[in-house]
């Protein structure tokens, strides 16, 4: 008998998505079984290679590795699960009924966690976002998967990041996003609710592409996502395989680097003079505040204002800036819909509620 994880991707599968399985069993029996913290059946996710990862009752200490995955838990209300992050979110950056919550979850590293302390702290489960698939070759001295397991600990990813590189063909839609958060429901009982949050994200996309759906792919601005944060000597482009592109793509806006096969790619500001885009994201990492963010919004916009290299693109000439945090876009989350309709209402103005 195979998941109900498995069940709830058939879709995805057909569409050459990285998920695998397919269902049977009662949903209802599962609902009721997984609200009690058990499985009527047991609940099977897969990685990026296809392997499988089984649960037969839902965990119970969480490892997040940042701020994205601790997130999904905490809307999801798995929160109390949630025993240590890494990268954690900044005071005030999460809506004020999760800001708190996040505030109690112990942060393990502000940055990647060591590999000595994620294998030492108790959880049976860690939520990997951003590691390698390549154990070893990833984000730090990662653990191997027969370290995870010598230590008790069951290995996720959030696959719509971790495998982003390995996509086959261009994301221009968020559904990998939404497999990612009905897995989590699944994995800790809170199907009910991960199924409300995928309508809610449906729901708002789904308006964006009723406003600017049909405008012809020539009549589309051109649109820059400006990683400040990664530097200014050579930017970093997001490519046609991180889920920025599909939230770049739903907002009816054309990524100028939606060639580039891949999830991320160093360029040079000679390629981005040469798409010249008609609008830039200002994208910065959060910072903690709102005032820290607003002044990393500023120093980004002065620096393409002054910058001999930057200062006669269309966008900057034009102040067509839009100022939204680099996580918001290129992180799975809830947030990546917020985003499609913030882009949308920005370049459309007047045809998006």
């Amino acid at each position: 008998m195979r998941s109900r994880v498995g069940r709830a991707m058939t879709a995805a599968v057909l569409g050459g998505l990285l998920a695998t399985g397919c269902g049977s069993g009662n949903d209802e029996k599962a609902s009721a079984a997984a609200g009690k913290g058990d499985f009527a059946d047991p609940v099977t996710v897969t990685d990026c290679t296809g392997a499988e990862t089984t649960f037969a009752a839902t965990p119970k200490r969480i490892v997040t590795s940042n701020a994205s995955s601790l997130e999904l838990l905490l809307r999801l209300g798995a929160g109390d699960k949630v025993v240590g992050t890494g990268f954690p979110p900044g005071r005030g950056t999460l809506p004020d009924e999760l800001d708190a919550q996040a505030r109690q979850v112990k942060v393990l590293s502000e940055t990647v966690i060591p590999k000595e302390k994620l294998l030492g702290s108790g959880a049976d489960l860690y939520i990997d976002t951003f590691a390698s698939m390549n154990m070893g070759g990833g984000m730090g001295d990662a653990p191997t998967e027969a370290e995870f397991k010598a230590a008790g600990i069951q290995h996720i990813f959030l696959k719509s990041t971790a495998c982003a590189a390995r996509s086959k063909s261009p994301v221009t839609d968020l559904s990998a996003v939404e497999d990612d958060i009905t897995s989590l429901g699944a994995v800790t009982g809170t199907s009910a609710r991960a199924a409300e949050l995928v309508a809610g994200m449906k729901k708002k996309v789904d308006a964006v592409h009723k406003a600017v759906g049909g405008t012809p792919e020539r009549k589309r601005p051109t649109y820059f996502f400006f990683d400040y944060d990664a530097g200014t000597k050579q930017p970093m482009a997001v490519c046609n395989r991180q889920v920025a592109n599909a939230v770049i793509t739903l907002a009816g806006a054309r990524n100028v680097f939606a060639d580039c096969d891949g999830d991320y790619k160093q360029v040079g500001w000679e390629d981005v003079i040469a798409k010249n885009p008609d609008w830039i994201q200002l994208s910065v990492r959060d910072r903690g505040s709102e005032a820290a963010n607003d002044k990393a919004y500023d120093e980004a916009r002065e620096w393409l204002a002054t910058n001999s290299a930057t200062k006669g693109l269309k966008a900057v000439e034009k102040g067509r800036f839009l100022r939204i945090g680099s996580e918001r876009t290129t992180i799975a989350g809830v947030a990546n819909a917020d985003t499609v309709e913030q882009i949308a209402k920005t370049l459309y103005p007047g045809k998006v509620g």
